[in-house]
């Protein structure tokens, strides 16, 4: 007999520098996701701190290094900080759409738009836009890409100025990647209000959690994550609350001025499915 659902196989990936703590090296391991038990199956390693990148779940797994941590938001007891008001009203005018997973010229424009702002020199500048088109349209699972735009006139749509490839999962939401116009004069903290508005829908579903990926403390360009409250990490015992006086101190660090050589890269965020080789 066969069984209905075939146990996946598990493999790793050669190592390789981190892209957030230097001096490191990054290991992960991975399954892919395919056939009609992809979204269970999923869901189901989300939930143990996996992660989505077209076909193939990953996650961590360093031999000497335990720093990447799956945080996850707790959705109806969110309550916005005054910063994160401030976003709110400063946006609140545009149109967001849920779009299915097909990949457009003008997305792949501002995403290179934003990659040569926010993360020059990672691996992901490379990205070509058919590479583009993989990321957001090679999915097994339930997924949509919601599209940020100024107000339109008539029936031309506006000027898109944010997007967030999105995967729908029973327990939650799963930002799986998003990106904006870094250099907007008039829109403050649009990477902000992606992330708030991804709370506020999955609230109004009766969600309970938005998946934000993975912080790393030390790794300054991860810190944002811990801004929004209240806020779930997962440990070897499973998910557990931050300690509110724990995330105080993370806010106030993540918030404090800091000076950064204009030559100094930024770690780039998880990149494309090339990088999942079986390690020899």
């Amino acid at each position: 007999m066969t069984a209905p659902i075939r146990f996946p196989r598990f493999f790793v990936t050669s190592p390789a520098p981190c892209p957030y703590l230097p001096g490191k090296s990054e290991r992960k391991v991975f399954t892919e996701l395919r056939g009609t038990s992809a979204d269970e199956l999923n869901e189901a390693l989300g939930r143990i701190g996996f992660r989505r990148s077209q076909t193939v779940a990953y996650r961590p797994s360093c031999l000497d290094c335990q720093a990447c941590i799956s945080v996850r938001v707790v959705a109806n007891e969110f309550k916005p900080s005054s910063t994160q008001k401030r976003a709110l009203k400063a946006n609140e005018d545009l149109v967001a759409t849920e779009c299915r997973p097909w990949a457009t010229g003008e997305q792949f424009e501002l995403l290179q738009k934003y990659l040569a702002v926010r993360h020059p020199g990672g691996g992901m500048t490379q990205m070509e836009e058919n590479d583009f088109a993989d990321m957001v349209e090679h999915t097994p699972v339930s997924s949509y890409v919601i599209e940020y735009r100024e107000p339109g006139i008539g029936a031309e749509p506006g000027r898109l100025v944010g997007a967030c490839l999105t995967d729908y999962q029973g327990d939650g939401l799963s930002m799986i990647y998003s990106f904006y116009d870094p250099e907007h004069e008039d829109r403050a903290g649009l990477g902000n209000y992606i992330i708030l508005d991804h709370i506020r829908r999955a609230a109004e579903r009766g969600l309970p959690y938005v998946y934000l990926g993975y912080w790393v403390e030390g790794a300054d360009r991860m810190q944002y994550k811990v801004r929004y409250r209240p806020l779930e990490k997962l440990g070897r015992g499973g998910w557990e609350r931050m300690a509110d006086d724990e995330q105080r101190r993370l806010i106030a660090t993540a918030t404090a001025p800091r000076a950064r050589r204009r030559d100094e890269a930024l770690p780039a965020k998880d990149g494309t499915q090339a990088e999942y080789k079986l390690a020899d």
